[in-house]
């Protein structure tokens, strides 16, 4: 459904990138008034804006007085989005100043707000930015990780504005929940997504079908809900989620090992990803060669690691564990076997897909039923995977109110 959205538009270089992201807005049918700084206005122009919103652009109080817009501008909102903010803007907006059109409007918007942070990693990293950002997300609002790269110069590290389709996404899940007040902040998610693949020599390995759509969905639908979340990928070519710490990798032992070191502090843990059950018992340092005539060399298998029952096992009071079961067995075969992985993996829910060619892997969609440790059962039908896992964070957030 179309929105009401204000951009704001604060003095960074990466100011520039926000056009991109005014163009996915008003491509989605979404009405965008955009707010720019001073600041802002040296790097790109009002006739810029103006011409992509096809609005006119609000720069000063006293522009159009008559209309009140550092009052009606917050109050007409469905959603305020700020790309880039500064450290200087979020500086104003933790500490109430409304001394321009923009942080005015920040005063007096009633609906979510999502802050997409750009600066160079010392700014992001001082102690005054991270008062400032724990304030800001205190109150309920989203303030987005920044992404690592290169920033402004010869400088790279923590400090570039995600990029702008990714922001975008998050938006989406934002406006999605209608209003909703961002209600995993303060909350740490661990996700695990995408398929693991075991080595065999140096050119080939054992792996799975698993895209990891389904892992970055549960993480973007946390990032817009307020959560601080870590997402292990492995082996995923998707673009970086905004708003997460990422930490890539390869096989399953690897996974073990990122998932325990994330989950120590984690509120929740989603297991999102497919880690190979198997591995070769023995790997061949060089590649290995057809020898005509001769039959392929036998392939021994090892069994990997259990990650989700040694998780399960060793799971701290209050955390919540959401293991999954891709299943190629129909009901209630399905179930069944879902019921013990839950029981012995020691999860408190787990969502079970029927997957297989071309269904769930790959997919934009996904169907699932999440069965719970106390016996509850929840049916979440055929929906875009970014709903499903808002779906499945609601059960899991619903768990933490009966603890």
């Amino acid at each position: 459904m179309p929105a009401e959205v204000v951009l704001g538009v604060s003095g960074g270089i990466a100011a520039y990138k926000a056009c991109e992201l005014l163009r996915l807005f008003t491509e989605s049918g979404h009405r965008v008034r955009v707010v720019p700084t001073a600041a802002a206005l040296r790097f790109v122009g009002a006739p810029t804006w103006a011409a992509l919103s096809g609005q006119p652009v609000a720069t000063d109080v006293f522009d159009d007085a008559h209309e009140v817009p550092h009052v009606r501008l917050g109050q007409r909102a469905d959603l305020v989005v700020v790309a880039p903010a500064t450290a200087d803007l979020l500086a104003k907006a933790a500490h109430g100043r409304a001394d321009d059109l923009l942080t005015s409007t920040l005063l007096t918007a009633r609906c979510p707000v999502l802050y997409a942070p750009a600066m160079h990693t010392e700014m992001w990293e001082h102690p005054a930015t991270v008062d400032n950002v724990a304030t800001l997300r205190r109150r309920g609002v989203v303030v987005l990780e920044p992404a690592s790269g290169r920033l402004t110069g010869v400088d790279t590290g923590k400090g570039r504005l995600p990029e702008p389709d990714e922001i975008f996404a998050v938006a989406c899940r934002v406006l999605a929940r209608g209003g909703v007040r961002a209600d995993l902040t303060g909350r740490h998610v661990v996700v695990t997504a995408g398929g693991t693949r075991e080595p065999i020599d140096p050119v080939r390995y054992l792996g799975n079908r698993s895209s990891g759509k389904q892992g970055y969905a549960f993480a973007r639908a946390a990032v817009a809900r307020g959560a601080r979340v870590t997402l292990i990928a492995a082996n995923v070519t998707l673009p970086d989620p905004a708003g997460v710490d990422l930490v890539r990798v390869g096989s399953t032992e690897e996974l073990r090992q990122a998932v325990r070191k994330a989950a120590g502090d984690a509120d929740a843990v989603v297991m999102a990803a497919a880690p190979a059950d198997f591995r070769p018992a023995h790997y061949a340092s060089e590649k290995i060669k057809k020898a005509g005539g001769s039959p392929p060399p036998a392939l021994e298998l090892a069994t990997n690691p259990d990650i989700a029952a040694e998780l399960g096992a060793q799971k701290p009071p209050g955390q919540v564990l959401v293991a999954f079961a891709a299943e190629t067995a129909a009901e209630p075969v399905a179930l069944d076997n879902a019921r013990d992985k839950l029981h012995r993996k020691r999860a408190d829910l787990i969502v079970v897909n029927e997957v297989g060619v071309d269904r769930t892997f790959g997919s934009d969609r996904n169907a699932a039923v999440v069965l719970a440790a106390d016996g509850a059962a929840v049916r979440l039908g055929e929906q875009p995977k970014e709903q499903l896992a808002d779906a499945v964070l609601d059960l899991v957030a619903a768990r933490w109110v009966h603890r």
